[in-house]
């Protein structure tokens, strides 16, 4: 099992544009081949700066993913929103 976690800092004016695009790319990303979580959690000091979390269940499954044309799409619309380089974490989970 794979877990990602991506921080990403927007814009502040921008953080209901993402909101909008995530809740509308969530069910489809979850439904993605070997996607076994997606969650989108908030900085409790930086309200402008978001995690998300997915668990995957293996590296080719991430790869796949971040191949396809909907991260390419959903990325390409959240990328102009930041306000600093995202930061993105690969994680071998260890512990059930």
């Amino acid at each position: 099992m794979i877990i990602r976690i991506v921080r990403m800092s927007f814009q502040p004016n921008k953080v209901n544009a993402f909101i909008d695009i995530f809740n509308r790319s969530m069910v489809k990303i979850r439904k993605s081949e070997g996607c076994a979580h997606l969650s989108l959690h908030q900085d409790l000091k930086a309200s402008n700066v978001y995690y998300t979390i997915s668990h995957w269940e293996s590296p080719d499954h991430l790869e796949q993913n971040r191949k396809s044309d909907l991260f390419k799409n959903t990325w390409g619309m959240v990328k102009p929103l930041f306000d600093e380089q995202p930061v993105a974490y690969s994680l071998n989970k260890q512990t059930p």
